[in-house]
């Protein structure tokens, strides 16, 4: 298959591939747009079945990151990088140096940060590389790990859908089946706990899931029951994908709103989703939280008040997002597309 047949491509202005044998690196980086500014967003550090579950990847989530960037209404445009994890042993600071250096070679297009299975001292290594990176613990105006503003913006913004949908002020009293205790999922654990919910959790990690059970009072149940909870919000905080045909069914929650880029399967369960009168939080309008910290690093000056005032700026634009599918009966997703596009100016 050719690139610009793929069907995941969306015009992306580049897309990049990287493989150095010493390290065992091989990597995708995506700018899909740049309207409003330099691309960003995190680099994924993932054990792909193959280069193609790659290349599928971070061609949907550099768009993703191009309507995030959009509807947090920063001044970045979007951009992804994969790295395929490599098989066996290696040397991971010699692997990160060889991505630094590839984020390097694209020139200023890509600013990378964290994201899934990258760590605080790989992102110090890939600094070592380029300068073209955020989300340090070091530096001017270093704002450090951006995932606890990840889950401050979904905090927010699920209290938003609670008011819409359930009529209701705050999360107090609520049930919320979190899936996946990562660094954003835990942290939006913790902030629902201290409101009054009652958690619900699920994590491969059993450490997570005993540390969820025992600060937070949390139910643990196995990874492949948390979407079928009897619960007012279903929160996808692991990998993308969890709501599909398989899972759709089941979800008993009436709000649908998380962590995870690219929730949906594909686009047409947001329709689904709506048929069965849950409301979707689109993802990557709800989960820009962390992207909004880097924006503020990225300036050079960082200030929280900025990023706080985009953090609230959030709430208005999710409520848009409702308000629009509410009037013209069409689901989120399709809306928070078209709003996307609108800013991007791809309309």
């Amino acid at each position: 298959m050719s690139m610009f047949s793929h069907p995941d491509f969306d015009n992306h202005e580049g897309v990049y591939s990287f493989s150095e044998p010493e390290s065992g690196l091989k990597c995708f980086i995506a700018v899909h747009n740049t309207n409003r500014g330099p691309a960003s967003g995190g680099t994924r550090f993932w054990n792909y079945d193959n280069d193609a579950a790659a290349l599928t990847d971070v061609l949907r989530l550099s768009r993703a990151m191009s309507y995030k960037n959009a509807m947090a209404e920063i001044p970045l445009g979007g951009g992804k990088g994969v790295i395929l994890k490599p098989e066996g042993n290696f040397d991971r600071e010699a692997l990160f140096a060889a991505y630094g250096r590839a984020v390097e070679k694209v020139g200023g297009q890509y600013i990378t940060a964290e994201d899934v299975g990258v760590s605080p001292d790989d992102m110090r290594t890939i600094k070592t590389q380029t300068n073209f990176v955020a989300g340090l613990d070091e530096g001017i105006a270093a704002s450090g790990d951006p995932s606890p503003h990840t889950a401050d913006g979904i905090f927010r913004g699920l209290e938003v859908a609670v008011k819409h949908k359930l009529g209701v002020e705050g999360v107090g009293g609520l049930i919320v089946a979190v899936q996946g205790l990562g660094h954003v999922g835990y942290d939006l654990a913790r902030r629902l706990k201290a409101s009054g919910a009652q958690l619900i959790v699920a994590d491969i990690n059993q450490a997570a899931t005993q540390r969820a059970a025992d600060e937070l009072k949390a139910k643990v149940v196995p990874t492949e029951e948390i979407h079928a909870q009897q619960a007012d919000i279903f929160a996808p905080c692991a990998l993308g994908g969890s709501i599909n045909t398989d899972s759709i069914d089941n979800i008993q929650a009436y709000i649908v709103g998380g962590a995870a880029n690219n929730q949906l399967k594909t686009p047409d369960m947001g329709a689904e989703l709506q048929k069965r009168d849950i409301l979707y939080c689109p993802d990557y309008v709800l989960n820009a939280g962390g992207i909004i910290n880097v924006a503020a690093e990225v300036s050079g000056t960082y200030v929280y008040s900025w990023v706080d005032g985009k953090l609230e700026g959030l709430r208005k634009t999710l409520k848009e997002v409702f308000d629009r599918s509410a009037s013209s009966g069409r689901p989120t997703n399709e809306i928070a597309d078209e709003m996307a596009r609108e800013r991007l100016k791809l309309l």
